[in-house]
């Protein structure tokens, strides 16, 4: 298997159009039979990535352009999803940054670059979506550049190879007044621009674990780069554990990558990315090694989480009724589940036995994962996330974000006050010449919290939000994140038209009449600063008399619909989030606390 190869990772903002690159790449590849019927976003695998049009999961395709196989890996371009970043870029030796034609770069751009720069590679840049109107390519690679100086970069990685694409359309070109005609001048840059693979298939055998996937048939599967030596199915190798023991066993399947497709693989070679069955026990970070001179490489190292939740039983008056899988054994094992593929979640027990405390990257990266097992039929609840904070020299540091917001000018008056307000430092303000002004601030990560629902109030849906962590700072003081109290039902039973109608002026309501509800459930905001009991579920007399307007229609203000990461923004430190496979609903810690009032 003497096959040219490159290995390259693509890596960008999120929604900046990654995986429409790549499918066009495929594409054009030849890998599809001619008639076959392929979807958009291919490589978006997972339900949950194809209903939201994001990538979660780092995944790994190949293509072959004039006998040379190119090795992809699609990337998160999410930072919340940035342990997937980290542990793939370990495999690959160059990368393609996409940048927007009209958005430039953004914050996860600026935290995916600073990953791949870290590790020493040079980018190829693209510049994506310019057949979309008013788009300013120019600008888009001199703010390109700038990130890239900002960052540290080197002069050869300052000297980078820029390209302009539209993935929709399928062509890339090296200038922007060229013909739009295919994908051949990324095909070529990719050839010219990433270096082949290092690593010498005379020594003695070391592959990296970097993913993890599993077969009904062959159990689990580890994926990785072959660093040094070559690797034969049903050879024996070892794996060489994160506390240093050794175990032994047999390849029991060797695959390579062809398209989206796995093929099996008789041998392969230094520089190669294949999956191997036959270790059970391996986890992210190992490294499969000949047995008879056993060499670990490095384990690999993420950032460490920055939010964390208490999951814990659910103690609900509706516990037990819609789920499948309610106990606190099996929230365990599904947790240490997660914990297998995910590097970047933490897991740690909490005050009873029946509490676990799970941190991860930020608000989407838990959401995802609850998400996910309220879908496989789990029933939790969990607590309002919190920062993690860290000690340094004594002194308590908190995690900051690097926030941008896109919002129409009349929204920037009160976007920048709400922020204010939320100890957010202004960093920079650009208006553009569509109405539209960009705002840039360093902002606590504590601030964040429950600010999206304010945000898009504020901007009446217009107005675009993107943050990445930034750093750890001195914490800087108490922080007040939610200026309403909530409406709380005042008794178990099904919520009425005619209750919910006399109640209107008390504020907002989450739920639609005909909702089963229970004492201490958080129905919806209230319009004042304190927490209000009402009751929902009080039925109007039945009597002979009619009134002469009794016939006309009587509407209800619509309610507000909670999401999963509405819900999870909004819950205070003294609430709970119930969480279902059928419903989502919010309540108070302690509901025997409310009769005593």
């Amino acid at each position: 298997m003497s096959l040219p190869i490159r290995n390259l990772a693509i890596i960008a903002h999120v929604d900046h159009g990654k995986t429409t690159l790549v499918d066009a790449l495929l594409q054009q590849s030849g890998i599809f039979r001619e008639g076959e019927e392929v979807p958009t976003c291919v490589m978006d695998s997972n339900d949950i990535e194809r209903e939201r049009g994001i990538t979660i999961l780092s995944k790994n395709t190949a293509v072959r352009y004039k006998d040379t196989l190119i090795n992809i890996v699609d990337t998160p371009g999410h930072a919340d999803f940035g342990g997937e970043v980290e542990r793939v870029l370990g495999m690959v030796d160059g990368c393609v940054l996409i940048v927007d034609a009209n958005e430039g770069p953004m914050p996860q751009t600026r935290f995916v670059l600073k990953k791949a720069l870290e590790k020493g590679l040079r980018p190829i840049v693209v510049v994506n979506k310019i057949d979309r109107p008013n788009v300013h390519p120019d600008k888009a690679v001199d703010k390109v550049f700038d990130l890239f100086v900002e960052l540290g970069a080197d002069d050869d990685q300052c000297d980078f190879t820029t390209l302009y694409a539209s993935g929709l359309s399928g062509f890339a070109k090296n200038n922007i007044e060229d013909e739009n005609v295919d994908m051949q001048p990324l095909f070529e840059a990719i050839l010219h621009h990433v270096p082949p693979p290092a690593g010498d298939p005379e020594k003695p055998l070391q592959l990296q674990v970097t993913t993890l996937d599993y077969s009904e048939y062959l159990g689990r599967i580890v994926i990785g780069r072959i660093h040094n030596g070559k690797i034969e199915a049903g050879q024996q190798a070892a794996l060489m554990k994160e506390d240093g023991s050794v175990v032994k066993a047999r390849i029991t399947k060797l695959l390579g990558f062809e398209g989206l497709q796995r093929v099996e693989l008789e041998e392969a070679t230094a520089g190669y990315i294949v999956a191997v069955a036959g270790f059970a026990d391996a986890n992210i970070g190992e490294t499969i090694t000949c047995p008879n001179e056993p060499q670990p490489l490095p384990l690999i190292k993420v950032d460490e989480p920055t939010l964390r939740m208490t999951f814990s039983v659910n103690n609900s008056p509706f516990a037990g009724l819609e789920g499948k899988f309610v106990t606190s054994r099996q929230i365990r094992d599904r947790l240490d589940k997660e914990l297998q593929t995910n590097v970047a979640l933490r897991v740690e027990d909490g005050e009873s036995a029946d509490q676990f405390i799970v941190s991860g990257r930020g608000e989407l990266h838990l959401g995802i994962l609850i998400e996910n097992m309220r879908r496989e039929g789990f029933e939790f609840q969990v607590s309002q996330p919190q920062v993690i904070y860290r000690e340094v020299n004594g002194q308590p540091y908190e995690p900051f974000e690097y926030l941008v917001l896109d919002v129409p000018e009349e929204a920037q008056g009160s976007c920048i006050e709400r922020l204010g307000q939320r100890k957010a430092e202004m960093q920079d303000m650009q208006s553009g010449d569509n109405g539209r002004t960009q705002l840039e601030f360093i902002i606590p990560a504590r601030g964040l919290i429950g600010f999206r629902g304010d945000f898009i109030r504020m901007t009446k849906g217009a107005g675009i939000m993107n943050h990445s962590f930034h750093e750890y700072r001195p914490l800087v003081g108490d922080l007040e994140t939610r200026y309403n109290g909530v409406l709380i039902s005042f008794e178990e039973g099904v919520s009425t038209f005619y209750a919910m109608k006399n109640a209107e002026d008390r504020g907002v309501f989450f739920i639609h009449p005909g909702t089963k509800v229970y004492k201490g459930m958080i129905i919806g905001e209230c319009n004042r600063a304190q927490d209000v009991e009402i009751n929902v579920c009080k039925t109007k007399q039945l009597t002979n008399h009619r009134s002469a307007t009794g016939d006309e229609l009587v509407q209800l203000q619509a309610p507000v619909e909670m999401t999963l990461e509405r819900a999870l923004e909004y819950i205070g430190p003294d609430e709970l989030l119930e969480v279902t496979p059928e419903s989502i609903r919010l309540r108070k810690l302690n509901s025997k606390k409310l009769a005593k009032r």
